[in-house]
C-alpha cells in the first residue's frame, strides 16, 4: 500500500503588526506607535511590545515607513557605462560616500543612449528615489532645462551648462592645456589629440573642452594647430584608440606625442605603437585622462591626467544633500581640477 502523499509545508509569511498586537494583546495602532517611536506610549507598554517583536521577529517595512515620512533613503546614480574604469572607480566612491550619509544608490546605465538619458530626466526609471547624480552624454542641454520631474538633481562632468541645476563639473580646458604642457615640456612638438569627433558633426562638451585647452597650450609655445593632428573616434575605447592611433600614424609618422581623450584611448594607443614597432617614450610619447587603476599596471605604465573621484563624490552629495534639506537658492557650479600623475609612457 503506497504511503500518504507527505503535505507540503506552506512558506511561512512575514509576522504583521496585527500578529504582534494580537499577542500582545493590544490595538494594532499601540503597536505601531512603538515601532515609529511614538512618544504618548507608557514605559510599560512599550516594553511589553518590543518584547513581543522581538519574540516574533516582527520587521517594520522601512520603506514603506520612509515613504510616508516622504524620504526614501534611495538615490538614483545614472552613468553611461559602469563596465567602464573610471564610471565604475566613480560610482565605487559614490556608493560608499552615499553610505557614509546613510544614503543608498541604486544604479542606471544609460550607455549614453539619448533615450534612455531622456527617460532618467523625467523621472523613469529612478521614481520613489529622494535624489538623481547624473553623467549624461547626449542629453540637450535644453531638455534638461524643461523636465517635469521635480527630484533633487546633481549633474556630473563637463555636461550642463546653462541647465538650471547644481553641477559638479571638470576643467577640462585646464586638463587639455596641462597635458599638452607636460608633452612640450619632455621635447615633444608634434602632438595629435586622439579623441576627437569626425568632422562636421558638433563636440560634445568634454570632447571640445579638451581640445580648446590643447589649442591653448600650443599658443602659449607658439607653434601652429595643425587640424591634422586631431585623430576623431567613433567612442573612446581601448578598441578605437587602437584604430585611431593606427590610422593617425600612417598618415602622420611624424607624431612625437599623443595626447589621449582618455586612459582607455591611451591604452590602445601603447597597442597600437608596439604593432608598429615603435618605442614608448622613445619614439612617440603618450598622455592619458582619469588615472584609472590599470594605467599604474600597463606596460609601459602611463602618465595620466588624475581626477579626484572622492572629491567629485563628496561634492556631489554635500550639493545633493543640501537640497534634500530644504535648501532652494539658485544651482551652484563646483569645479574639479586635475593633476598630473608622470609615468614611463613620458619618460617618468
Amino acid at each position: 500500500m503506497p504511503s500518504p502523499p507527505v503535505p507540503s509545508r506552506a512558506t511561512p509569511r512575514p509576522t504583521t503588526l496585527r500578529d504582534v498586537a494580537e499577542a500582545a494583546g493590544v490595538s494594532i495602532k499601540t503597536v505601531s506607535n512603538v515601532v515609529n517611536d511614538h512618544p504618548h506610549v507608557r514605559p510599560e507598554m512599550r516594553e511589553k511590545v518590543k518584547a513581543f517583536i522581538a519574540q516574533l521577529d516582527y520587521r517594520p517595512n522601512g520603506i514603506g515607513r520612509q515613504l510616508r515620512q516622504g524620504r526614501t533613503g534611495l538615490v538614483a546614480l545614472a552613468l553611461p557605462d559602469v563596465t567602464s574604469p573610471y564610471y565604475g572607480e566613480l560610482a565605487s566612491t559614490l556608493v560608499d560616500a552615499a553610505r557614509g550619509r546613510g544614503l543608498t544608490l541604486l544604479v542606471e546605465q544609460t550607455d549614453g543612449d539619448l533615450d534612455r538619458e531622456r527617460e532618467v530626466a523625467t523621472g523613469f526609471p529612478v521614481r520613489l528615489v529622494d535624489g538623481l547624480i547624473f553623467a549624461p552624454q547626449t542629453l540637450p542641454v535644453e531638455e534638461f532645462q524643461q523636465r517635469r520631474d521635480t527630484t533633487p538633481a546633481v549633474l556630473v562632468g563637463e555636461y550642463g551648462e546653462g541647465s538650471g541645476v547644481d553641477r559638479v563639473t571638470i576643467d577640462s580646458v585646464d586638463l587639455g592645456d596641462s597635458a599638452v604642457r607636460h608633452l612640450l615640456e619632455i621635447g615633444r612638438r608634434t602632438i595629435a589629440f586622439v579623441g576627437d569627433k569626425d568632422p562636421g558633426t558638433s563636440r560634445p562638451p568634454v570632447v571640445a573642452q579638451r581640445v580648446e585647452g590643447y589649442r591653448r597650450a600650443l599658443r602659449r609655445a607658439r607653434l601652429t594647430f595643425d587640424p591634422e593632428l586631431l585623430q576623431p573616434l567613433a567612442e573612446w575605447t581601448r578598441q578605437d584608440g587602437f584604430l585611431g592611433t593606427t590610422a593617425l600614424l600612417t598618415a602622420r609618422p611624424d607624431v612625437d606625442a599623443i595626447f589621449a581623450a582618455n586612459d582607455l584611448v591611451a591604452f590602445g594607443a601603447l597597442h597600437a605603437l608596439r604593432r608598429l614597432g615603435l618605442r614608448v617614450p622613445q619614439d612617440v610619447a603618450v598622455l592619458g585622462v582619469d588615472d584609472v587603476e590599470q594605467a599604474q599596471y600597463s606596460a609601459p605604465t602611463l602618465t595620466s591626467i588624475a581626477l579626484d573621484r572622492s572629491e567629485m563624490a563628496e561634492m556631489s552629495l554635500r550639493l545633493l544633500s543640501d537640497r534634500l534639506a530644504g535648501f532652494d537658492g539658485p544651482e551652484r557650479l563646483l569645479t574639479v581640477t586635475g593633476h598630473l600623475v608622470v609615468r614611463e609612457s613620458t619618460g617618468g
